[in-house]
C-alpha cells in the first residue's frame, strides 16, 4: 500500500541517483506506445511503478520517437492531466511536454518536475516555481535523426544546456537538471561519445539525467560484434541497464527508464 499521508520532499541535488520511471499515455512511442493510452492502464502502471521504486514518474502524452509528429495541445492536455492528478501526491511527477499550455495545465494538477526537450519552457518553470530538466535535441523530432552532423558533440551540446541552464538559474529557478538528450539528433558515434565524456556534465554545476533505456543505438551496439542484424526492443534490456549503471556510476544523478524494478536493483548494488 502506497502511503500519500505524509507530504512529498524532495532533495535537490540528490545525495545519490534517482529513477525516473517513464509513463507514455500516447499510441505510438517507440517502445510502449499504446500499452498505456487509455487513462485506467497508464494509472496502473504508474502505481505499479511506485511500487517498483520510482522515484519520479514521466509523464507524457506526445511521443519524441524519430519521425514522430507533433500532437495538438487539447489532446495532449486531455492525455495526461487525468493520470497526472491521480498520481500526483503518491510520488513527484515529471511532466514530458514541449508546450507551455500543458505545462502550465499539468502544474496545476500537481506536477513539480518539467522536462523539456525543446529547452525552451524554463520560464514556466521559472514562474511557476516547479523543477526543470532542460534537454539537448538538434531539430525536432520529425527531422532530428535527418543526418545529425557536429564539430565536436562534446563541446557542442554542453555548451547549449550550460547557456539554458545559466539562462534560467539567472532569472531565479533553483532546480535545473541538464540533459544531454541521447538519441535526440545524434548518431550511434555521438551518443557513444557523449557517454564517454559523461563527466564533462557531472563535473558542472548543474546534476545531470540521462536517458538511454531502450534506444536504438542499444541494439546497433550489440549486432556490431557479430555482424547481426540490430537487437529488437525486446531484447535490448541489458543495454538499457549497462548504459544506465555506466551513468549513474560516472556520477549522473536520475536516470530515465522504462524497466523501473530492474533498474533499482542494480541501483542497490552501483551506490
Amino acid at each position: 500500500m502506497i502511503d500519500t499521508s505524509e507530504p512529498l520532499s524532495y532533495q535537490y541535488p540528490p545525495s545519490s541517483p534517482l529513477v525516473m520511471g517513464i509513463l507514455n499515455v500516447t499510441p505510438d512511442s517507440f517502445y510502449d506506445g499504446g500499452n498505456f493510452f487509455d487513462h485506467g492502464s497508464a494509472i496502473e502502471r504508474g502505481f505499479q511503478m511506485i511500487e517498483q521504486g520510482a522515484n519520479i514518474i514521466d509523464i507524457g502524452g506526445e511521443s519524441s520517437r524519430p519521425g514522430a509528429l507533433p500532437v495538438d495541445g487539447e489532446e495532449e492536455m486531455r492525455r495526461v492531466l487525468p493520470v497526472v492528478k491521480e498520481l500526483a501526491g503518491c510520488v513527484r511527477i515529471s511532466v514530458d511536454t514541449r508546450k507551455a499550455s500543458v505545462a502550465y495545465a499539468a502544474i496545476e494538477e500537481g506536477a513539480t518536475l518539467l522536462n523539456d526537450i525543446s529547452a525552451s519552457l524554463w520560464p514556466v518553470a521559472v514562474q511557476c516555481k516547479v523543477g526543470y530538466v532542460t534537454m539537448h535535441m538538434r531539430g525536432i523530432p520529425k527531422n532530428m535523426q535527418d543526418s545529425p552532423q557536429y564539430q565536436n558533440v562534446v563541446d557542442e551540446v554542453s555548451e547549449f544546456l550550460f547557456n539554458t541552464a545559466d539562462k534560467a538559474r539567472s532569472e531565479g529557478l533553483e532546480e535545473i537538471w541538464i540533459d544531454p538528450g541521447i538519441g535526440f539528433g545524434k548518431t550511434l558515434q555521438h551518443n557513444l561519445s557523449l557517454l564517454r565524456h559523461i563527466d564533462v556534465l557531472v563535473t558542472s554545476n548543474y546534476p545531470v539525467l540521462i536517458g538511454t533505456s531502450r534506444k536504438s543505438f542499444i541494439g546497433v551496439v550489440n549486432s556490431l560484434y557479430d555482424d547481426r542484424a540490430p537487437l529488437p526492443l525486446d531484447m535490448r534490456l541489458e543495454g538499457s541497464i549497462a548504459s544506465a549503471v555506466w551513468a549513474m556510476a560516472a556520477g549522473v544523478s536520475m536516470v530515465r527508464v522504462h524497466d523501473v524494478k530492474a533498474t533499482v536493483q542494480a541501483l542497490k548494488l552501483v551506490c
